[in-house]
């Protein structure tokens, strides 16, 4: 008898039974596990783009004619990657990531908190010292990239 009237239930019985603390547990569970998912992939390839600038650095750096040798070498890289994968390494992002490794050469000091988007921002920062101060701010205070180049473009006077 039990069986029948469970199954008599109406659905919006079965839905309310759901108590809403508990289903709004889950929820934050699955979002924080999303938002952990997406800053780990981001940090990989903050990581990736990285490496290839240390690995451009390198490549040119053997090179007998350095800054003829280092053009057509992130050329060619970036024909045969675009070719593969089809965006995203074009010459100016490639010459990025070796401006990224350049300026980061420690691997420690690359910030897991922050994205592509916050170190190409970065990049654009030519002292030293205020690049260090934004890096620093980004990821502590947890800015967003309109916040990081908001501040970037509202200070930049006083760092010249």
């Amino acid at each position: 008898m039990t069986k029948k009237m469970s199954a008599n239930k109406p659905a919006a019985l079965l839905r309310d039974a759901l108590r809403p603390e508990f289903y709004q547990s889950v929820t934050d569970i699955l979002q924080a596990a999303r938002s952990n998912a997406y800053r780990t992939v981001n940090f990989i390839m903050v990581e990736a783009y990285w490496n290839i600038g240390r690995m451009i650095v390198e490549e040119e750096q053997q090179g007998m004619e350095r800054a003829e040798y280092g053009t057509y070498l992130i050329r060619n890289l970036s024909i045969k990657l675009m070719n593969e994968f089809e965006k995203g390494f074009d010459e100016r992002e490639l010459r990025r990531m070796r401006q990224f490794y350049v300026a980061y050469p420690i691997r420690g000091a690359v910030r897991p908190e922050l994205r592509w988007t916050h170190y190409r921002l970065l990049l654009r920062v030519e002292n030293e010292n205020a690049r260090t101060y934004y890096l620093t701010e980004a990821a502590d205070q947890n800015w967003s990239t309109r916040t990081l180049e908001r501040q970037i473009n509202s200070l930049s006077w006083l760092l010249k």
